[in-house]
């Protein structure tokens, strides 16, 4: 059997920026496990597999070794190919999710993603924190997968080093590391080694802790922010309380097919 893929740089001006995402539309569910094979072949951070529900559509993000319940990159890029390539004819898609309903928008150039607000709650900055990175954090925050490390610069960011086999001792899904930025309203990188990705390009789903945060810390509403990774992609953001907004643009890498 034969399916398409799409490899799409999402959160790019161009190709070769922001963070690529694979992208298989599907006709009908298809098995998890071979979701999962097809993710890890691919090694891309995540895998989208997008299925046709009545109007709607329903939405799974695996990653080279797990599934996860919200992937904010994979979704725009998605969103991406259903706009462009399938020439979806409406202006924005629900999509159903592991983490509820959620809705993608097109805005001109850009791509915009509608996602739930998650929760931060700060705890004490402890010596096992200290030793996660080679610079020290101002403020440690625990969400319901994610830690979130704040420091004080963007060179802080920039420069930082993690110390891998320590993060692979907290019990969650990744770090979050952010700072105010110079040229932005805030920068970020994020680390995941616990599932498969030891720093992810430009991350969506990180977002929904970081807009909150940053939107009470400097008293606005609208953000602009700047993942710096080695790839690096802008996420232009609005915090709306119990929902964000997280829109950036996309560019098609690949189209071709998967022969199982």
């Amino acid at each position: 059997m034969k399916h398409t893929i799409y490899f799409v740089d999402a959160f790019a001006e161009k190709a070769f920026e922001g963070n690529p995402a694979g992208v298989c539309i599907l006709d009908e569910p298809m098995d998890e496990t071979m979701m999962q094979n097809i993710a890890a072949e691919n090694n891309l951070s995540e895998t989208a597999f997008v299925v046709k529900n009545g109007e709607n559509f329903s939405i799974r993000w695996f990653t080279p070794a797990i599934e996860v319940d919200l992937c904010g990159h994979a979704t725009l890029a998605s969103g991406y190919i259903l706009f462009n390539e399938l020439v979806y004819e409406k202006d924005t898609i629900e999509m159903n999710s592991k983490s509820g309903i959620l809705k993608v928008s097109r805005q001109n150039d850009r791509i915009s993603l509608d996602f739930p607000t998650l929760e931060l709650t700060q705890v004490e900055v402890k010596e096992f924190h200290l030793q996660m990175f080679d610079k020290t954090a101002q403020e440690v925050y625990e969400t319901i997968d994610d830690y979130l490390f704040v420091f004080e610069s963007e060179e802080d960011i920039r420069n930082i080093k993690p110390d891998f086999s320590r993060l692979l001792d907290l019990d969650c899904r990744g770090v979050i590391v952010t700072a105010p930025g110079e040229k932005v309203d805030f920068v970020s990188r994020f680390f995941a080694p616990a599932v498969g990705i030891p720093e992810d390009p430009v991350t969506g789903s990180a977002h929904t802790k970081l807009i909150p945060y940053w939107s009470r810390r400097l008293g606005k509403k609208e953000l602009i922010a700047k993942q710096i990774s080695k790839r690096g992609g802008t996420l232009y953001c609005k915090d709306k309380g119990d929902r964000v907004d997280i829109a950036g643009k996309a560019v098609l890498y690949l189209k071709g097919e998967i022969n199982i």
